[in-house]
């Protein structure tokens, strides 16, 4: 392809492009959205997204636990909060902190929850994250948690890709969009400024300052008492960074670890978790190490760390989270979880067992509060087992506190861990889930396999009903590329190597194939994101492989991804189409490239957003365009607002879903 005819629909909001958007959301829903099966599908996608009994997730700030509660009569979401002993009760007493619905009604605005960043250790101050449609670019303003109300007058941050944290109650530090040079090539702070109460944001000084192809800046006050600092940074790419800790007269302590390792502070603990392998001394620590020093003799010079996690070739560091005095710590053992808690001590680090692990399972610290003490709040779900919400105190016990429902009929359906072969002869796992397992059905393959993201073994409600329970077979490949084996496991198809991932996904779906799991013509895939390109890929190189394919979100034209969006920021990953050297191997997976209009390919569904400001929605529409084009059966669906997850609300989530599953089981089953 020398030149690209459809360059007019990276045009996001042209009048153009949208009616072409329209037209196509038009034709693809008198198909797909029609039928009662349909409505059914969507129904009860919904009603598992707006169930009254699934558990509320909470954070805790300060004595408040808070939660973002969406349903059918909240659509957009009320912020709220209770307390502990209250949470504890089968219908605990929340206060509503902010309705977004009616704040949405009442400014005229379309309000997407981004969040909030509170200011330690009373939490009354809080800056609230607001986005329009989903994008990721946000609002943020000033909140009073105490009368649960704006700030007249208070801090605002006009919309952009911003970074708010609080120094104290009347300054911030903020990168965000004050004019040229404020922000990186990748759309994100360029400059760290702190802004004081009462002045303006474009007047506020600059305390540090990346470079302009950096991927961003950040900074922020840790406040815990005895141990408050600044700590200012940058990354010059997705996977490198350096930190510094800065002092009240601006001098700049480089905390001097290799760039692609990430650092954790808490209290005097420096944690160190290294990406590839760093000599120290005499001694090299693997890629993938979780590792420990106390700061002020680290920035004294002394490198004599305790090793708190070291990689065994089956494994992972999966997440880490502190409490007041220990370090929860749960890892993936070929992608099941473990945790242990770990403590320090006068004899170095102690560590003992974690309960609350399933088989075939994960474990996600849902939160913890190094501020109130030495309690967590842990998550434990499986493919067929709903969550189960626990909390503990390190030392004290564990009590079980709230068990989601069962969306569906999981009687007979067995989970079982395989192992295919790829083409330079890894062993890649897949975990298979279904209640055929033996015999040839319809079988939807789900995979992503870039960023060092764990593709886990969690419990899906919509999966369930949409897809299991009419008969389906599900799978998921842990394809290098993610991160199920730690850091190497992602360099290993990284750039030039990327092609690994996509073998390994390929192995997998022909596995399902050989083992009599399903037939070529039964196999469907899906992905989004990263896993939408990995998507275009199977569709432009593998076709023959599968029946049906829905490519979510995706990364498609790997010619210009780089001048779309954030798609800057993602080179390290893939690479510099304007290198020659890059481009050369980045053209044999750039699907929008591979397509050829005398090609076989299998169906596709291309879903995405207008407000996904994260991956261009460009890239499916230009894709969508190509083959339709050429008379392929292309379906595609774009949804207005939504942002990178392409809905902003329950509704908008269940009929994405419908869409896919129905366009899935029509195409693999021709019923």
């Amino acid at each position: 392809m020398t030149e690209d005819p459809y360059l007019w629909l990276e045009d996001v909001t042209g009048d153009a492009a949208l009616a072409w958007v329209r037209e196509r959301n038009d034709a693809t829903t008198a198909v797909l959205a029609g039928t009662d099966r349909f409505a059914e599908l969507r129904d009860r996608s919904r009603e598992v997204l707006d169930a009254d009994d699934r558990i509320p997730y909470v954070t805790r700030r300060g004595r408040w636990l808070y939660n973002l509660w969406q349903d059918a009569a909240n659509p957009r979401g009320l912020w709220r909060r209770t307390t502990l002993d209250s949470y504890r009760t089968e219908k605990p007493d929340w206060q509503v902190v902010l309705d977004l619905d009616a704040l949405s009604a009442q400014e005229d605005e379309n309000w997407v929850w981004k969040g909030a960043t509170t200011l330690r250790p009373d939490h009354r101050h809080a800056m609230v994250m607001l986005s329009r449609g989903g994008a990721d670019a946000v609002v943020v303003r000033e909140f009073d948690l105490e009368v649960c109300e704006f700030v007249e007058d208070g801090f605002t941050v006009p919309e952009a890709k911003s970074q708010v944290r609080w120094l104290d109650e009347d300054t911030l530090f903020v990168g965000t969009d004050t004019g040229e040079g404020s922000m990186t090539t990748s759309g994100y702070p360029r400059t760290a400024r702190q802004w004081r109460r009462g002045t303006r944001i474009e007047d506020a000084p600059v305390v540090f300052e990346g470079k302009p192809a950096d991927v961003s800046v950040h900074a922020y006050r840790d406040r815990t008492p005895g141990f408050e600092r600044t700590v200012v940074g940058r990354h010059p790419s997705f996977y490198s960074s350096e930190e510094f800790l800065l002092a009240d007269d601006g001098t700049l302590t480089r905390i001097d670890v290799p760039d692609d390792a990430e650092i954790t502070l808490h209290e005097n603990w420096l944690l160190i978790t290294t990406r590839t392998p760093w000599q120290v001394g005499t001694r090299e620590y693997p890629g993938g190490a979780l590792l420990a020093s106390p700061l002020d003799a680290f920035l004294d010079g002394a490198r004599d760390l305790d090793v708190l996690y070291e990689p065994d070739g089956h494994g992972s560091l999966y997440e880490f989270a502190w409490t007041k005095n220990h370090l929860l710590l749960s890892t993936l053992s070929d992608v099941a979880a473990r945790l242990e808690v770990l403590t320090p001590g006068p004899d170095g680090w102690s560590r003992a067992p974690l309960a609350g692990a399933p088989e075939f399972g994960v474990v996600d610290i849902v939160d913890t509060d190094p501020d109130t003490g030495d309690e967590y709040f842990l998550g434990a779900s499986s493919f067929v087992q709903p969550t189960t919400l626990t909390y503990g105190v390190v030392g004290e016990g564990v009590e079980q506190l709230k068990q989601a429902p069962a969306m569906f009929d999981a009687e007979g359906v067995r989970v079982e861990q395989r192992f295919a072969t790829s083409a330079d002869g890894t062993k890649v796992p897949y975990f298979l889930i279904g209640k055929n397992l033996d015999r040839p059905g319809p079988t939807l393959l789900n995979g992503y396999g870039g960023f060092e993201i764990s593709m886990t073994p969690s419990y899906s409600g919509i999966v369930g009903r949409g897809w299991l329970a009419r008969g389906g077979t599900y799978a998921v490949a842990n394809i290098r590329g993610g991160g199920e084996y730690g850091p190497a496991w992602h360099q290993a198809a990284l750039r030039e190597n990327r092609h690994r991932a996509y073998e390994d996904f390929a192995a997998v779906a022909t596995d399902l194939v050989d083992q009599g799991v399903t037939t070529p013509e039964q196999l469907g895939a899906i992905g989004g994101s990263n896993g939408g390109l990995l998507m275009g890929v199977m569709l432009t190189v593998y076709p023959k492989l599968f029946g049906a394919i829905v490519c979510q979100v995706p990364l498609l034209d790997m010619r210009r991804y780089h001048k779309l969006l954030a798609g800057a920021s993602w080179m390290a990953e893939w690479g510099d189409p304007d290198d020659e050297n890059d481009w050369a191997y980045l053209r044999t997976y750039s699907p929008y490239h591979l397509f050829r209009a005398d090609g076989d390919y299998p169906p596709v569904l291309f879903v995405t957003s207008t407000r996904d400001d994260r991956v261009h929605p460009g890239h499916a529409r230009k894709m969508a365009a190509l083959m339709l084009a050429a008379g392929k059966d292309v379906g595609y669906y774009e949804n207005i607002e939504g942002g990178h997850g392409a809905a902003a609300d329950n509704e908008q989530i269940a009929f994405r879903w419908a869409l896919a599953y129905e366009f899935l089981w029509s195409r693999l089953t021709g019923r």
